[in-house]
């Protein structure tokens, strides 16, 4: 009762803010999305995501290389696909000797105590930018599974730590547990990407790998068959469970910021990490607005990604995680 309480008492002078801080961040809770093209010694910045580069895989082991040295242990992988290589089966998605499986195995040589976490979905390896294949104008669940099952075999094959699909089929957390176990990979986890809504904020990152559904018909013109519908909260809870229940080791919200009611919910319900994905469009926005002078970049940031901790995440995955772990080590 104030006046015998007086909450700002605490709040005096940042030793004392400090010491009573119920959230802190780390490097640790960082994991960085990179993006792996063909070639060497080729470096592109995405447009739409200044910053952010696509790199042939001898530039990316340089930079994974940076990135351990600060502190950063955990990387999202994915790949900037041929079209020639692309498909409805996606069949290269599997090829033990494709672009990702080449850059699991070269990036664990180079530095082996990274955690590699490539990304499981068809969308860069389709014909049709979707996450599934198509048949008769729908995306198809269970072939689209076995598709998504030898994908992940791959990538434990390679080295992969864990493995992440990120395509929202039902059922394929259990199919690819079953397969890892069959297949000798008991130490390799799942990252399921449980709860990833049909959102507008992946603009930026379908530009970065060209993976935007294709405009054709008898084609899904989006991804609203699979993924969630951003008005539910409840379903998001369930997704988590049964994912939880198939055999995943972490499981993910999708986008972040926006989804915080959804990151609490999600961690309130399960017993195994909770992964959030700060998405590109939500980075997008940040770069956009400071350098227009209208926020303080390096304070937004901050405070974003102390914000998606907060609400529960043992883990972030975002785009910021470099700029971040500079500024927390100065």
């Amino acid at each position: 009762m104030f006046p015998l309480s007086r909450n700002r008492r605490l709040r005096t002078n940042e030793s004392i803010r400090s010491i009573v801080r119920e959230t802190s961040l780390s490097t640790s809770d960082f994991m960085f999305p990179m993006f792996i093209a063909e070639g060497s010694n080729f470096i592109a910045e995405i447009p739409s995501m200044p910053g952010i580069y696509r790199r042939s895989l001898d530039l990316t082991i340089k930079e994974v290389k940076e990135l351990w040295s600060i502190g950063i242990k955990a990387i999202n992988i994915y790949v900037k696909v041929s079209d020639s290589l692309k498909d409805n089966t996606g069949k290269e998605a599997w090829n033990k000797d494709g672009l990702m499986q080449k850059s699991i195995r070269a990036i664990k040589d180079a530095v082996p105590g990274m955690i590699i976490m490539p990304d499981v979905a068809l969308d860069p390896y389709s014909i049709y930018g979707h996450d599934g294949i198509i048949h008769k104008g729908q995306i198809v669940n269970d072939a689209t599974n076995d598709a998504l099952t030898l994908m992940s075999l791959s990538h434990a094959d390679a080295g992969a730590d864990f493995v992440a699909p990120s395509d929202m089929m039902d059922g394929r957390v259990l199919a690819i547990r079953r397969a890892l176990e069959q297949n000798g990979h008991h130490n390799v986890g799942i990252m399921s990407y449980s709860a990833k809504y049909a959102s507008s904020f992946y603009g930026p990152f379908r530009d970065a790998l060209d993976s935007a559904p294709v405009d054709l018909q008898d084609v899904p013109k989006d991804k609203k068959t699979y993924q969630m519908d951003y008005a539910n909260r409840i379903e998001a809870i369930k997704e988590a469970l049964d994912d939880v229940e198939e055999g995943a080791d972490i499981v993910m919200v999708k986008p972040g910021i926006a989804y915080l009611d959804i990151v609490r919910e999600v961690k309130n319900a399960v017993n195994v990490p909770v992964a959030v994905f700060q998405v590109s469009g939500e980075y997008a926005m940040v770069k956009a607005a400071s350098e227009r002078g209208w926020l303080d970049h390096d304070k937004i940031m901050m405070e974003q990604l102390m914000c998606i901790k907060r609400a529960g995440a043992n883990l972030i995955s975002t785009y910021f995680a470099k700029e971040a772990a500079i500024l927390m080590n100065k």
